[in-house]
């Protein structure tokens, strides 16, 4: 009897201590999604191996949750820009051609050329003709192709794309079985806008993987150990829920990181501002999302994550 009272009594305590450990664990769980949230990184997506089958269903409903508000606001902020760019680009088109216009034909008067006034007549003409191809450069936002998905095996379009810049160092860990449904020349152009930014930036090397889950930096140890378990775990090809792409260029600032998929903003004295933002809504018209990883992948310093439904 004692001994029936002991083997109950350590069949209790281990199920408190378990009971305990779940908890906390769950209670990690909720602080993550918290200060993801207030953070405003809804790209949180936490692995349900461990629990429940009723807190699995409730971790995948947040993931999904969190997913679509990603989405979302992305989606809010592009068409807002869109609207922006929309009114922006007819306004100044309708100031500047007139000025193009008239002061073209002016320079070519003869009352004109050789005159004190043909000099800064033709520094307005060239100042106009310089903001209406700026402007031009703009309107890509708002009159992209509708694209034409079809099936895209990843490795074979990534090598595709290194053979493009040779001068660059590409680590491409990417399955042989992976493959995605988008427009592969609009994807191209995606890509392409990443390489430009990472050569701007001085990278020297690329670094193309799948992304099974979302990196998000707000995680305890304990939750990033538990991700790379679950990211051990998962069937190479199956799993992956997007891209990363990497580079060893210069890092981008905590302060800058908030604006690069605003329009028009650019770090860069000759930049346009337009890649990046282009880029998302490339993506975005096939059902992707673009942004950039809290934490780089190690051994780069920037990396883009391009998520996928």
């Amino acid at each position: 009897m004692i001994h029936v009272l002991i083997i109950v009594v350590v069949l209790a305590c281990l199920a408190l201590v378990y009971f305990y450990r779940h908890q906390r664990l769950l209670r990690e769980r909720a602080q993550i999604m918290r200060d993801a949230i207030r953070h405003r990184d809804f790209s949180f997506h936490l692995p349900t191996r461990g629990l429940f089958f009723g807190e699995k269903a409730l971790q995948e409903a947040l993931n999904d949750l969190g997913s679509e508000t990603q989405k979302l606001l992305a989606r809010g902020e592009v068409e807002s820009w869109q609207r922006l760019t929309r009114v922006l680009t007819h306004e100044i088109m309708n100031a500047a051609t007139p000025i193009q216009s008239i002061s073209q034909a002016y320079l070519k008067s003869p009352d004109i050329e050789g005159s004190p006034f043909e000099e800064g007549i033709r520094a307005i003409h060239d100042t106009s003709t310089g903001l209406t191809s700026f402007i031009d450069n703009y309107r890509k936002l708002t009159q992209l192709q509708e694209p034409v998905l079809s099936d895209i095996n990843v490795l074979s379009f990534a090598e595709s794309l290194a053979s493009l810049y040779p001068q660059l160092r590409w680590h491409i860990d990417i399955p042989a079985d992976l493959h995605i449904k988008a427009d592969e020349s609009l994807l191209r152009q995606v890509f392409i806008n990443l390489v430009k930014n990472a050569i701007e930036a001085e990278a020297k090397t690329i670094g193309l993987a799948p992304s099974p889950l979302p990196l998000w930096g707000s995680a305890s140890i304990s939750q990033k150990r538990e991700a790379t378990a679950a990211m051990r775990h998962s069937p190479k090809g199956g799993a992956g829920r997007g891209l990363y792409f990497s580079n060893d260029g210069h890092a981008i600032p905590p302060s800058v990181a908030q604006e690069i998929f605003v329009p028009f903003f650019s770090t860069k004295q000759r930049g346009t501002g337009i890649g990046l933002s282009l880029s998302r809504q490339i993506l975005m018209m096939m059902g992707m999302t673009l942004r950039l990883a809290d934490n780089p992948r190690d051994g780069y310093n920037v990396t883009f994550v391009i998520e996928m439904n």
